[in-house]
């Protein structure tokens, strides 16, 4: 259940989000802090305070990277991700696909998570760079670019 997200960035990679904004990386804006109120509907207020998180479009599901910076090949710590999708799940599995430069990773995770509409996941991918990922659940389509590093 791996999909790795490469980074598109100068060695080093770049800097941990601030408390003061967000960093854009791949043209996403990874964030911490303050969330949309649909977002701690879905599950995300059982999250620690502080840990990035990246925006879907449409803005209908979120990333929390747990594993930040997102690195390829990663196996310690992980490229923790957990999902947290703001319709309902609608008891399907949320089915990941993540493109980069003729490379493509794919995985499925089951509905059986909670409280809420939440999705864990460990996202690993074969190399760094900008990944496109796209996320299918109950009906509904979302993407973001993630960078691995």
């Amino acid at each position: 259940m791996a999909l790795l997200l490469v980074a598109c960035t100068p060695a080093g990679g770049p800097p941990p989000p601030s408390p003061s904004g967000p960093i854009s990386e791949c043209g996403t804006q990874v964030q911490r802090g303050a969330q949309p109120a649909w977002l701690v509907a879905a599950g995300a207020g059982n999250n620690p305070s502080g840990v990035p998180y990246v925006m879907t479009t449409p803005a209908i599901a979120a990333g929390f990277l747990f594993g930040y910076p997102l690195t390829a090949g990663r196996t310690n710590p992980s490229n923790k991700i957990l999902w947290v999708v703001g319709r309902p799940r609608a008891s399907s599995s949320l089915d990941i696909s993540a493109r980069s430069g003729g490379r493509s990773v794919s995985l499925s995770l089951p509905p059986d998570s909670g409280p809420g509409e939440i999705y864990p996941s460990i996202v690993d991918v074969p190399g760094p760079g900008c990944w496109h990922v796209e996320l299918r659940w109950g009906g509904n389509t979302a993407a973001v670019d993630l960078l691995y590093r």
